[in-house]
């Protein structure tokens, strides 16, 4: 059995849940997000306990996948409607800095252009100083593609470490080379 799948999932009073044709719909104090579950999966609401359970149809490799999969969305929608989901990315170069300008990042990290890069409707960003950016969302799964997506333009590197990278990533760094006969 799923390991994952079988385990309830808690809900707030403040949070509430409407299952209506295959779709979840989640609305709690800061936002609101749907899911259209898939065919084979059962979701069921107590309204009584306040859990939801995700059950499957047999134990079949894709249903035990299925299983674990919708419940985890489930319970991180039901979570990120409560407190938003945060990645915080450092940027690490002499001259490398952020600017945010309405729902527009742009990153200057060594290239010789200025990366824009557009930011969704469903995240928020802030920039409390040039060399740190917070990435906000209700939904974990955009709030991650962005912060990836910013980490992209320029990975930290081996060498020097510079480059953008989490705020609590540890990057491994090689010694170059050795100078001497």
């Amino acid at each position: 059995m799923s390991r994952v799948g079988k385990r309830t999932i808690a809900v707030a009073a403040a949070v509430q849940i409407q299952l209506r044709d295959r779709t979840v719909s989640v609305k709690g104090p800061k936002g609101e997000l749907a899911f259209e579950w898939h065919p084979a999966m059962g979701v069921s609401f107590d309204e009584a306990t306040r859990t939801i359970v995700v059950t499957r149809p047999d134990d079949t490799r894709q249903s035990r996948a299925l299983h674990g999969l919708t419940r985890a969305i489930i319970a991180n929608m039901v979570q990120g409607v409560q407190t938003p989901f945060e990645k915080k990315l450092e940027i690490l170069g002499v001259g490398y800095q952020a600017t945010l300008a309405g729902k527009v990042l742009s990153l200057q990290v060594g290239y010789a252009n200025t990366i824009k890069l557009d930011v969704p409707d469903d995240v928020q960003v802030e920039c409390p100083s040039q060399t740190l950016v917070i990435v906000r969302s209700v939904n974990k799964h955009s709030c991650g593609q962005f912060a990836a997506n910013v980490r992209r333009v320029r990975p930290p590197e081996p060498y020097k470490g510079k480059g953008i990278r989490y705020q609590d990533e540890v990057v491994r760094r090689k010694a170059g080379k050795a100078f001497g006969s």
